[in-house]
């Protein structure tokens, strides 16, 4: 079970696991803004809530990042996984310009392919290939690019993450 920390704000800050949730909470450190009503936690010194989204008591300034990382995960994750020339499944990358002709691994560069589309444009531009890009690549932003766990929100976050966009 993950457990989404909110900043004194309510800005989304983190996501982290429920006994990572629970240890700040018993610490004094934050506080249970909303927890999972039919699974406590049961110790040998007692029962606790299990917490899906908690406050932290102090505020904590949020790093600025200004360059998301480039990873396959990321350009699949900002694609939808679909294909950027033919928009079906994708499960590789591909680079735009190959990187035998000096393309580099840049979100400006890659783009999510399915397999077909990946052997088809072999080590071609999709110019010479006469296709088109239905996406255009680039650095993606927000938060949710930043910390990890805000890929796969739980559907109770939803009136927090709201706020914060």
């Amino acid at each position: 079970m993950r457990t989404l920390v909110l900043n004194a704000g309510y800005e989304p800050l983190a996501v982290v696991s429920f006994k990572r949730a629970l240890l700040l909470v018993m610490n004094e450190k934050a506080t249970v803004i909303l927890h999972d009503e039919g699974n406590p936690v049961h110790g040998a010194n007692g029962e606790w809530v299990r917490p899906s989204v908690i406050l932290l008591t102090r505020y904590v300034r949020t790093p600025r990042v200004h360059q998301v990382p480039v990873s396959r995960r990321g350009v699949l994750r900002r694609d939808e996984h679909r294909c950027a020339y033919c928009g079906k499944s994708a499960g590789t990358i591909d680079h735009v310009l190959p990187r035998s002709r000096g393309g580099r691994d840049t979100w400006e560069n890659l783009v999510a392919c399915c397999l077909r589309c990946n052997n088809s444009k072999g080590d071609h531009t999709p110019a010479e290939m006469g296709w088109t890009l239905r996406i255009t690549p680039r650095m993606p932003h927000g938060r949710g690019w930043v910390v990890r766990g805000f890929e796969r929100p739980l559907p109770q976050w939803s009136d927090f993450l709201e706020r914060a966009a």
